[in-house]
């Protein structure tokens, strides 16, 4: 059967939609992530993110925090006093790689996919990937085992500094997520 490939504008981005997609049978093999979608409310993603930024701030570091979904669009992002424009962008970038590659390559830290680049051979060509980045600072927030958002912190001086904020941030909600 031959496919057909359409583009359609969308907000100013070129989407690919696969037609013969629609009318082909599923697959059989096992999807790569879990069916389960929990959407975090915004009142914990903001809480979280607060208080991450609170936590730097106590040690002096001028933060970004910021939350996304699992749609991989940000939910909350809050630029603490002082931060400089950079910490936005980086923020984004690392939670948006747990929340992406996190469920297929198995990790819920953006540190762990840090540590996964130095062993596999094959995953560094993922650090090139739009919108990602490989650098230590973002955690899951994880509702029965499976991750539903990440929280990153973004300028603290060092990645392990600030994934042990984040994860400050999403300790402060993660007992009113469900189980």
């Amino acid at each position: 059967m031959k496919k057909t490939m359409s583009i359609a504008l969308l907000c100013g981005a070129a989407l690919l939609w696969d037609a013969a997609a629609l009318t082909e049978p599923a697959s059989s093999q096992p999807p790569q992530t879990t069916t389960y979608h929990y959407a975090l409310p915004l009142t914990l993603a903001l809480e979280a993110a607060t208080e991450a930024i609170r936590v730097c701030a106590e040690h002096e570091y001028r933060v970004s925090a910021t939350v996304v979904d699992m749609d991989g669009v940000p939910q909350v992002a809050l630029r603490g006093d002082g931060a400089t424009v950079h910490t936005g962008e980086s923020s984004f970038e690392k939670a948006f790689a747990v929340v992406t590659l996190g469920p297929i390559f198995d990790f819920d830290t953006s540190g762990k996919f840090f540590e996964l680049l130095k062993t596999n051979p094959y995953a560094p060509r993922l650090a090139t990937v739009r919108n990602v980045m490989a650098l230590p600072g973002a955690v899951a927030f994880k509702s029965k085992n499976a991750i539903v958002g990440a929280l990153d912190v973004g300028g603290a001086p060092g990645g392990d500094k600030d994934e042990v904020r984040a994860q400050a941030g999403v300790a402060k909600v993660a007992d009113r997520l469900p189980k």
